[in-house]
């Protein structure tokens, strides 16, 4: 099927979480000021993802530049810079005006960075997000963000003021959950919604690998630079593995479902993950997502080497099944309805979400508003890992609106921080029957 953008556009806005049905012009800064075509850029946050993402930016068909860089570690900002300048990426150095001093580094270095570019991209660990995508909604700017949006409750309710603000000055926005700018996932979406496999009854969603890096402590480092050089293992920073990676396969279920869940129920916990150099995450968390149709979406995630891996997502209708890694549908027999020609027909989705994007920057449009869609299925994590780490049942409701806020009060490098590892540099860690968010 020859599925083009202008069929996509009139599509519904769920085929992307937040895809809206008509452009409109947009009020961003860049329309009103600029002089010529060139779209500056600027990054936050430089670290793989970051770097990744600028080139993904640069590599559009637009006249795109890189003019701000900005993160809390010059080590980190100084190997991005090189890494983008190298002579691998030799295509994009025209399209590379970063002097020294739109090199920014520290805790505010954002505040400096955004007010020089057009378009923000957002790569920091995702504790971080809510600040910065609120600055950069307030300065007028579009937004490609990461996923996940924020680490607990209190921050997702100030993405999703931010969200309306973006809404109100129709400026794009748009969310590194990129199986929304999928081929196979798009047309499997499309099929679902013309009724293939009928009423979903159930659903499941898998990422199951062996893990992450980690970062040895050195002598004389702070406890925040310890953490922050080691943010997938603290909540603060990261949300958990179900928060940070697991949040794509949930989204998907959340995509299909039109919604989100009212609450959650599992289990979870530290059986390999164990030992100074892991924070305070869980190895694994199983957990039954229910939706207000009584759906059941059954979740896991897991990190354990040496067990069987799975990254993929599952739905049960009343008249067949989608299996979206396989990209293909078939009835309950396991007769074929639909083959998507991966081979032929898919394409890179990281690069997908930056050419539509900047194709719609470039004509003046307003298409994509993902904050609302990233920060809800951030918020279904978020359920889920609350679960896990209480072993209780949590209410949608009672959860987002609760204000639960696990960020320092104090961004800096010699801050005292809320979590310290005690003397044999043990970090305390949720015990699912003793650990509660409410009486």
């Amino acid at each position: 099927m020859n599925f083009n953008r202008r069929d996509f556009v009139k599509s519904t806005s769920i085929i992307t979480g937040g895809l809206l049905t008509t452009p409109f012009l947009s009020e961003a800064s860049f329309f009103n000021s600029n002089s010529d075509d060139t779209i500056k850029i600027a990054v936050i946050g430089c670290g793989g993802r970051g770097t990744g993402a600028v080139v993904q930016a640069l590599s559009t068909k637009q006249n795109v530049k890189l003019v701000a860089m900005a993160d809390a570690f010059k080590d980190r900002l100084n190997q991005c810079y090189e890494n983008i300048t190298s002579d691998d990426q030799a295509h994009l150095k025209a399209k590379i005006n970063v002097p020294e001093d739109h090199k920014f580094t520290g805790f505010d270095a954002y505040l400096k960075a955004i007010p020089l570019a057009d378009v923000v991209i957002l790569t920091t660990p995702p504790g971080f997000r809510p600040m910065h995508f609120e600055a950069a909604v307030n300065a007028g700017k579009h937004i490609f963000m990461e996923k996940p949006v924020a680490t607990d409750p209190a921050g997702i309710q100030r993405v999703l003021a931010a969200a309306e603000k973006a809404k109100a000055k129709k400026l794009n926005v748009v969310v590194g959950l990129q199986r929304h700018y999928q081929n196979s996932y798009r047309e499997l979406m499309k099929r679902l919604q013309d009724g293939m496999v009928g009423d979903i009854v159930s659903a499941s969603a898998w990422w199951n690998n062996d893990g992450v890096w980690t970062n040895p402590r050195k002598p004389g480092q702070t406890e925040m630079d310890y953490q922050m050089r080691n943010w997938y293992y603290f909540n603060w920073l990261c949300g958990d593995h179900i928060t940070e990676q697991h949040i794509h396969n949930i989204d998907v279920i959340n995509w299909a479902k039109n919604g989100y869940p009212v609450r959650a129920r599992g289990t979870g916990g530290r059986e390999v993950r164990k030992g100074k150099d892991t924070g305070e995450i869980f190895d694994h968390h199983l957990v039954e997502f229910e939706y207000a149709d009584g759906t059941i979406l059954n979740s896991q995630c897991r990190h354990m080497k040496g067990t069987w891996a799975k990254v993929d997502e599952l739905v049960v209708g009343t008249k067949g099944k989608i299996q979206f890694d396989a990209a293909k549908i078939t009835d309950h027999k396991g007769n074929s309805l639909y083959a998507f020609d991966k081979k032929n027909k898919e394409n890179q989705p990281y690069q997908t979400e930056h050419d539509e994007l900047f194709e719609a920057i470039a004509k003046g449009e307003y298409k994509f508003a993902d904050a609302e869609n990233g920060a809800k299925s951030t918020m279904t994590s978020i359920l889920g890992r609350m679960a896990t780490y209480s072993g209780q049942v949590i209410e949608w409701d009672k959860a987002i609106n609760s204000g639960i806020d696990i960020m320092p009060k104090t961004l800096a490098w010699d801050a005292d921080m809320p979590l310290k590892p005690d003397a044999n540099g043990n970090y305390p860690v949720a015990i699912p029957g003793k650990t509660k968010y409410f009486s």
